[in-house]
């Protein structure tokens, strides 16, 4: 339920909403495009996990076949992309807590700094108590979104009216068509859907967990696909059949606007209480992987020791409390620049995001390559078409990089320019760490 649940959060229940006012309809294009390159991803990392499971996940690979540098780049920038996406979780949060009215007046960076301490909490008790949290949380995610993909599909046949409009495809055609803004907009957006599939790797990490990973892992792995194609392509397809995509705004879930539309409030309620249910979920994910990649990376040197601290009840709390303390920023943020803080940290994530996936498929090809060499067999569940898959893979994520900066506006720009800093930041420490 974890694999099933993890990329069905934030990035699709508030970010499809931007992305279908910068892209329209052809937002399901872009994500589709981007599953199957996330596929590939969480099939090459599933065929290390079955060769040798490790709750390190990729940083352990990496550290196996790419050395300890590049255990060092891959395990920071991961825990980049998880600290900037807790800030877009909490800011999530608050934003969907301001849907109901008894909560408007309270301020955004309260609401957010609330959620972060409660999902703290949670990581702090206990594995088991994060095991059945996440696995609740997963249920009533994937319940929803069946929901709405049911209630959505009997609108359409019934035609019934939303808010005065009819479904249908000329909803569609009636509004611009399929590319509204064009195919370059489609373009324009992959970052965000980038962000939208973050933590499909997390199948990797809590495999080291899991009493038989390599019985779970390949049935977990070949899900991600058809969730992919339901959950995000068929939702976005779906939203923009039952009402003009000039509908959707960044403040409100796609989802809540539908069922508000339908002239039932309480629906809409409902709706968004789970949203935010999704956006606890996320937050409490990012804590707990980030907690186990880091405990990994302490016992090599690669992190600062106290994150490699373990509790009684064996939670890496060191790593956690790290995370959450990068996290916080995100409070910062929803005081000074509420409006585009979602933005703002959803591109910085997409960074992590994007090398923690190239460096699982450079490890994959470094893994193909020693098997080819008899050093290593690989395991029967494999990543198809190698190394053709890899090399694409990372030519999409390139691509990624290269058109955020290019149309990817002001913020993009500035995005892409922190990679200057970062890298400083990351050879810095890596000398310091081998001086010390």
């Amino acid at each position: 339920m974890i694999a099933i649940g993890g990329a069905i959060g934030t990035g699709l229940f508030l970010g499809a909403g931007v992305s279908l006012q910068k892209a329209g309809p052809g937002l399901a294009l872009s994500y589709a495009v981007a599953g199957v390159f996330a596929f590939f991803v969480v099939r090459a990392l599933g065929e290390l996990v079955v060769h040798r499971p490790s709750s390190g996940s990729f940083v352990s690979y990496a550290r196996e076949l790419l050395g300890e540098s590049g255990a060092y780049v891959v395990g920071w920038m991961y825990v980049l992309n998880w600290s900037t996406t807790g800030m877009a979780d909490i800011t999530a949060c608050a934003l969907y807590v301001h849907y109901w009215q008894a909560f408007t007046s309270v301020p955004q960076w309260l609401l957010a700094f609330i959620a972060l301490a409660v999902v703290l909490t949670v990581n702090l008790i206990s594995v088991r108590m994060f095991g059945e949290t996440e696995f609740w949380f997963a249920i009533i995610k994937v319940t929803a979104i069946t929901a709405f993909l049911l209630v959505g599909v009997w609108l359409l046949i019934a035609g019934q009216p939303i808010g005065g409009e009819t479904p249908g495809w000329h909803v569609i055609s009636a509004n611009g068509g399929f590319f509204p803004k064009g195919i370059v907009a489609c373009i324009s957006i992959l970052q965000s859907v980038v962000f939208a599939y973050a933590a499909v790797e997390l199948v990797g990490i809590t495999a080291g967990e899991t009493a038989e990973p390599r019985r779970i892992v390949p049935k977990a792995v070949n899900s991600v696909m058809w969730r992919i194609a339901i959950f995000y392509v068929g939702s976005v397809v779906l939203l923009t059949l039952l009402l003009p995509w000039t509908d959707y705004s960044g403040n409100e879930s796609p989802f809540v606007t539908v069922f508000s539309k339908l002239g039932m409030p309480a629906a809409g309620g409902i709706m968004n209480l789970v949203v935010l249910t999704a956006a606890l979920s996320s937050l409490n994910s990012g804590l707990y992987s980030t907690g186990r990649i880091l405990r990994s990376m302490a016992a090599a040197g690669s992190a600062p020791r106290f994150t490699g601290v373990m509790s009684r009840h064996h939670v890496p709390y060191g790593g956690i409390l790290l995370t959450a303390g990068v996290a916080l920023l995100g409070v910062g943020f929803n005081a000074w620049l509420p409006g585009e803080a979602f933005e703002i940290v959803t591109n910085v994530a997409a960074l992590g995001i994007i090398c923690t996936w190239g460096t699982i498929m450079i490890c994959h090809l470094e893994f193909v390559r020693r098997a080819r060499r008899g050093e290593l067999e690989r395991p029967a569940f494999r990543l198809f078409f190698s190394p053709v898959t890899e090399l694409a893979t990372l030519a999409f994520l390139l691509f990624v990089i290269v058109e955020m900066g290019v149309n990817g506006g002001t913020i993009g720009r500035w995005t892409v320019a922190l990679i200057v800093p970062i890298t400083a930041a990351l050879v810095l420490g890596w000398k310091t760490r081998l001086r010390g």
